[in-house]
């Protein structure tokens, strides 16, 4: 960590340069206001100690030029009682606070030892979301492409248009562009600009006067000012109308916006992200889009990828939705058996992950016992698990069939056990293809496997096998197999 310290008063500034004994924190000093912005170019500074004679550099406001050289930057500022107010005023332009002197060595300490500890913690923090992003996201070249992007460009207030697929995940891209800008603890306000009538867009995203339209009975804020200070993620922004275009361009220029009904300007400061599932390019040429504020939006341009190219994200995203809906719908899911896990990863989600979440959600309701079975998942997912078959022959009513069995995929760092339930039970279609069977042994192993997997609970294996509870009890009679509490 780069500390900074700038001040006039020699005797102070030697007395601090002397002392200083905060490991890991190198101490930067400035005597004079000429030395000041060589400094602060050549060194990044984690934090600073600024006078109020270095507050402004060749009409330079020093405090705006160093948060811009580093998002996160904390400024305290030195004064005294002749000149508290300039520090107070650095205050409204960013500076953290200030200190009023005379100080000692053991203040600055305290503080450098506080902005060290937030700043590995905000490391590790980070450390730890990264890898999350990476589970969720996919780790595939083109997302780590993409994510490497995000953190370069998440603490500048540069604009990001995100395209891809309804429900690929652009919103969530978006919130972590957020997260991890300098506007992290101020407000990230989503709008669908195709989901507002026409009519109401503008009052909407930029306010309206009282009486400005009818039904206007009050001064209305727009969410570009509910945004104020933090991001403004405007989705579907290919639906807006011509008329808003040039709205959204005009504050895309100059930070203003005017109230519908108003003709005064007002400043913001509003970060905006955009997205959409339109072709733009295409939208340009046929006139339905502004070249000008594609070119405004499109600064950095993220491509976000459909899931069925993605779907290394599966496991995490299967476990992720799990957690996030097993609580929302009252119920404990302890397993996922091995056909349904097979079915999520073969299914094509032409929804992408909002599709998933939807799947997982429709699964955990159907679910018994804790346990999500194939038949808990949607028709369309079934389906296409259904395609890759292994038949195992079991007698029904007195005919031999065969239940269908799909090849079992294991989650990482779920602990569902439905894969190594099967792989104890010990299917017969696992054995040998050159060893042939009786039917009566098949029909043997096959009950002998059933309550294994139903633990022994008769009822639950009659249901599975689809059978009566006297045709079980007669089958196991007939094949000698013994359970606890029955009689030699």
């Amino acid at each position: 960590m780069n500390v900074l310290i700038a001040d006039l008063d020699q005797k102070f500034i030697d007395g601090v340069e002397r002392s200083w004994s905060v490991p890991g924190a190198n101490l930067l000093v400035c005597r004079n206001e000429k030395d000041l912005m060589p400094i602060v170019k050549k060194n990044p500074i984690d934090l600073a100690f600024v006078e109020v004679p270095f507050l402004m550099q060749d009409n330079m406001d020093m405090v705006s030029f160093l948060k811009e050289l580093k998002p996160g930057i904390e400024i305290f500022v030195l004064c005294d009682d002749r000149n508290w107010q300039g520090a107070a005023s650095a205050i409204t332009r960013g500076a953290t606070s200030f200190l009023k002197k005379p100080l000692t060595v053991s203040q600055l300490e305290t503080l450098a030892q506080k902005v060290q500890s937030q700043l590995q913690n905000k490391s590790n923090n980070q450390l730890m979301e990264s890898q999350v992003l990476d589970g969720l996201l996919g780790n595939t070249p083109e997302m780590r492409k993409i994510l490497k992007t995000v953190y370069k460009v998440a603490p500048t207030n540069s604009s990001v248009l995100i395209t891809g697929e309804s429900g690929s995940g652009k919103e969530f891209l978006a919130n972590v562009i957020h997260r991890y800008s300098k506007r992290s603890a101020e407000p990230f306000v989503a709008v669908n600009c195709g989901a507002i009538p026409e009519n109401l867009v503008e009052s909407e995203l930029f306010g309206s006067k009282k009486g400005s339209y009818t039904g206007s009975t009050a001064d209305k804020k727009g969410l570009f000012e509910s945004a104020n200070g933090g991001t403004l993620f405007l989705d579907e922004v290919g639906e807006l109308s011509a008329a808003t275009q040039v709205k959204l361009l005009r504050f895309l220029q100059s930070h203003e916006i005017r109230r519908v009904g108003e003709t005064e300007p007002r400043y913001l400061d509003v970060r905006v992200l955009a997205a959409t599932n339109r072709d733009l390019q295409e939208s340009m040429q046929n006139g339905s889009f502004r070249e000008d504020l594609y070119y405004r939006l499109n600064t950095f341009h993220l491509r976000l990828p459909p899931l069925r190219e993605r779907k290394a994200a599966l496991p995490n995203l299967i476990k992720y939705f799990i957690l996030k809906n097993k609580d929302a719908q009252g119920k404990e899911i302890v397993d996922v058996e091995p056909a349904a896990l097979y079915a999520l990863t073969k299914y094509s989600y032409p929804g992408n992950i909002r599709e998933l979440e939807n799947i997982l959600e429709h699964a955990i309701v159907l679910a018994e016992g804790g346990v999500i079975h194939l038949e808990d998942l949607p028709e369309e997912v079934q389906a296409e698990a259904r395609e890759q078959t292994v038949a195992i022959p079991h007698i029904k009513d007195g005919a031999l069939e065969s239940e269908v069995v799909v090849p079992s995929v294991e989650i990482p760092g779920i602990s569902f056990d439905g894969a190594d339930k099967q792989k104890k039970a010990g299917h017969a279609a696992e054995e040998s293809s050159d060893e042939l069977l009786s039917l009566e042994e098949m029909e043997r192993r096959h009950i002998l496997h059933a309550l294994s997997v139903c633990d022994n609970n008769r009822t639950e294996v009659c249901k599975r096998l689809g059978i009566s509870r006297a045709t079980l009890w007669r089958k196991l009679k007939e094949l000698k197999i013994m359970m606890d509490g029955d009689e030699e």
